[in-house]
């Protein structure tokens, strides 16, 4: 298992340009990447993603913990995935499923959106714009106190 995490941010297309499938429509466990992020920038990247007009989110776990949230994203992803505060992982089809109703891959985890009532995943670029609006709308909130 792979992953990659950056602190020195780049311009959106380096995400979209290695040309990940818009799906993980391969057969069950071929495989998609994961990206975590903290709960907070997480959920607000949720709800921006689920208000917007383009692409929706795809599934998404949680840890039981409620640290962390893992959006599925294309196989290929994690290869280019340079978001500060987040990692995209490699699963190479280890653990998850994507047919309706699974159960979660990881023990400890749970889905927030399971696969069946969401997009098959979500698009990275999408996922960028979203955790950059979400980082910003929590640093404004944080200010305000």
């Amino acid at each position: 298992m792979e992953t990659s995490q950056s602190i020195v941010p780049r311009t959106p297309s380096t995400t979209a340009g290695h040309a990940p499938t818009a799906e993980c429509s391969e057969p069950p466990g071929a495989g998609c990447d994961v990206v975590t992020v903290p709960a907070r920038q997480g959920l607000e990247a949720v709800d921006i993603l689920r208000r917007g007009a383009g692409d929706g989110v795809g599934p998404v776990l949680h840890d039981d913990g409620g640290d962390t949230l893992g959006f599925v994203v294309p196989p290929g992803t994690a290869a280019a995935w340079d978001m500060p505060g987040s990692t995209c992982t490699e699963t190479e089809g280890r653990g998850l499923s994507l047919n309706p109703d699974p159960e979660p891959p990881v023990e400890g985890s749970d889905w927030l959106l399971p696969p069946g009532e969401a997009d098959l995943a979500t698009d990275p670029a999408a996922l960028r714009a979203a955790l950059g609006e979400a980082a910003r709308l929590i640093e404004a909130a944080d200010n305000c106190r």
